[in-house]
């Protein structure tokens, strides 16, 4: 089996492709990158002191769920290139990577063009981290907490669409609190949650058993830009030093959710 994944270049993403690369003959890794020092660096976040407390935080959360960046496995292929830089892409220079049996969207820009076209056409599915159609955007795991919608923390596994976050839906990935769990930690926890259960699915060869479900963009709770989440709004989520407790979740109406 050949996989290729679109995505970027923290632990997290880099995770995928490792796991990934347990059960495919061969992935291609096409990494948008951004700075490993979100906070520190003014890059896709804006360098402030707010930042890097904001973002160190989820730094740790991130090495102690998904280790920290190394190289990858031999049988990953990897094309780096600075984030925003994908659209401009020609097929002459990803050809190998178009002939896959399977493309994963996870963490990258906004796709465009005629890779959006490419893509669509292949059923590529796209792991979104947020309750989707609830929360669609930017950030929306850390947006749910701010509303103190804890219960809506998780991922949605859909078919990529030519809408941001709007594609057909197949499953819900839900994480489970524990002990000691600090927000950062819950919400990092979804990512691990969703490249299982995508995995996994793959593997068993029972992706194609999800009916696909359009989503009903009336439930939306927030959509959200990358320009909302200010040093003010960073300041006041971490004043507010958020307790979580699963006694107090309220699930909504989630569509064949696994949790982990």
């Amino acid at each position: 089996m050949k996989v290729t994944i679109f995505s970027s270049n923290q632990p997290r993403h880099l995770n995928l492709a490792r796991e990934f690369s347990k059960i495919a003959d061969q992935v291609f890794f096409l990494s948008e990158v951004n700075t490993v020092f979100p906070g520190q660096i003014d890059d896709f976040f804006r360098k402030s002191e707010v930042m890097q407390t904001y973002f160190q935080n989820v730094i740790y959360s991130e090495k102690k769920i998904f280790g920290d960046i190394r190289f990858l496995p031999n049988n990953v292929r990897t094309l780096s290139v600075k984030s925003g830089d994908l659209n401009k892409l020609k097929k002459i220079q990803i050809n190998d990577a178009l002939n896959s049996d399977i493309y994963i969207v996870f963490g990258s820009s906004y796709i465009k063009g005629w890779l959006i076209d490419f893509l669509v056409e292949h059923r590529a599915i796209n792991i979104h981290m947020g309750l989707s159609p609830y929360y669609r955007g930017s950030s929306c795991n850390f947006w749910a907490l701010y509303d103190n919608n804890p219960s809506y923390v998780g991922a949605t596994i859909h078919l990529l669409s030519k809408g941001l976050d709007s594609g057909d839906m197949l499953f819900h990935c839900i994480p489970k609190l524990q002990y000691k769990d600090s927000p950062f930690d819950f919400t990092m926890r979804s990512v691990l949650v969703a490249q299982k259960a995508l995995i996994s699915a793959l593997n068993k060869k029972s992706l194609s058993a999800f009916p696909s479900v359009m989503q009903n963009k009336e439930n939306e709770i927030r959509y959200s830009k990358n320009k909302d989440f200010t040093d003010e709004i960073a300041k006041e989520f971490l004043d507010r030093n958020l307790q979580l407790n699963a006694d107090s979740f309220s699930y909504p109406e989630l569509l064949n959710p696994i949790f982990g």
